[in-house]
């Protein structure tokens, strides 16, 4: 149990004292909440939060819409809590977009909405055909308000719709979880490629060095987009693929710290009794040179989480990363970027932001863990 006087409390207290990392720190925690959350909390919970309404391709965010419920699927499974915040809940409802409406004895005639200047021809549909649990009374009627309650909706979109009239609010949230979860594996990734080599360069020396550090500078020398493109076109188009092509090209800041650290401390009391006791390298090296330069590990692996986060969305945008109908924020901004110049620029420029609020965020942690660590004279890139 931690004192007040422990080493882990001090660090708390230092890092705390720093406002713009504590912030930046519930930022990211506030994010990773509503990743987990995913379809709990936004309005379209179909998989992928693909539902289409070409006709209400690039909507202003606030507007608002009555629908009309023209089939139902009674196929389809609900599923559980859990299934339905991790992989959402498959439409059981097929519904057109609507002006206006008014009932007709047993029929319900409607104008569908297909732009704000243009009108549409009125559409008949029979109540009976639609609804079939609906009652109808002894003068033919039908009860309207059932009708109206269980086929008729409005939806609220936020923050507007995309150009194929999907929720823009929605696929935003779900392109937390493709970041941060790109970002995570990456990082743990380049973590234990980095170690490894760094800790066996640094603990080793010699021609294991040498070679090492030969390897170190050839990935180093290469420019990481350039290297993340060329891993990705040796695995191809995926999801799990943007994990060990982000975690392959970020391991180098890595090893090289881990590396320096490690050669520092091999010759210091504590390695040599380790040494003196029998202890194999691998537990010297994991349990006692390891732990003591935590710190700057972690650091390192803080900006290189926000280095991940800027390579997927790149990769994205390139077409090489998440691949439709997948929300992520790269590919939202390659099919925006062209209404920079119109009169709906936040299209591109929504997904802009997150990415630059969460990048900025992972950056004053990275500062923030330095700073309470006392790693400022060591080679760490923040």
């Amino acid at each position: 149990m931690a004192t007040d006087n422990s080493p882990s409390k001090k660090i708390w207290i230092k890092f705390r004292r720093n406002k713009f990392a504590l912030g930046g720190l519930i930022f990211i925690a506030l994010l990773m909440l509503m990743g987990i959350l995913g379809y709990l909390i936004i309005p379209d919970d179909t998989p992928m939060a693909n539902t289409m309404h070409l006709q209400l391709s690039n909507k202003k965010p606030g507007r608002s819409f009555e629908f009309l419920v023209v089939s139902r699927n009674t196929a389809v499974k609900k599923v559980n809590f859990f299934d339905k915040m991790l992989y959402g809940q498959e439409a059981d409802i097929k519904s057109i977009p609507i002006t206006s409406y008014r009932f007709d004895g047993d029929k319900v005639i409607v104008k569908p909405y297909i732009g704000d200047d243009e009108l549409a021809e009125e559409q008949l549909f029979s109540i009976t055909a639609l609804c079939k649990t609906c009652a109808i009374g002894e003068n033919g009627n039908v009860n309207n308000n059932e009708f109206r309650e269980n086929y008729i909706y409005r939806q609220k979109f936020l923050l507007g719709t995309d150009i194929y009239g999907r929720d823009l609010f929605s696929r935003l949230v779900l392109g937390i979880r493709v970041s941060l979860s790109v970002g995570l594996m990456a990082v743990l990734i380049s973590l234990f490629i980095g170690i490894t080599l760094g800790a066996m360069a640094g603990f080793y020396g010699g021609r294991v060095d040498a070679v090492i550090s030969w390897f170190i500078n050839v990935i180093w020398s290469l420019p990481s987009l350039l290297l993340v493109i060329a891993i990705s076109f040796a695995l191809g188009k995926g999801f799990w693929q943007i994990f060990i092509a982000v975690g392959l090209s970020t391991w180098v800041d890595v090893a090289r710290l881990v590396r320096g650290q490690v050669m520092a401390l091999k010759e210091v009391e504590f390695v040599e009794a380790a040494r003196a006791l029998g202890y194999s390298t691998t537990r010297t090296i994991a349990r006692h040179i390891l732990p003591n330069i935590a710190g700057p590990i972690l650091v390192v692996a803080s900006a290189n989480f926000a280095s991940a986060i800027l390579l997927e969305t790149g990769l994205s945008f390139l077409g090489f990363g998440a691949q439709p109908p997948m929300p992520s924020w790269g590919t939202m901004i390659k099919e925006h970027y062209g209404y920079i110049i119109m009169d709906a620029a936040y299209l591109a420029m929504l997904p802009g932001l997150a990415i630059m609020l969460t990048v900025y965020a992972f950056n004053l942690l990275a500062i923030g863990l330095r700073d309470a660590f006392d790693v400022k004279s060591q080679n760490v890139t923040v």
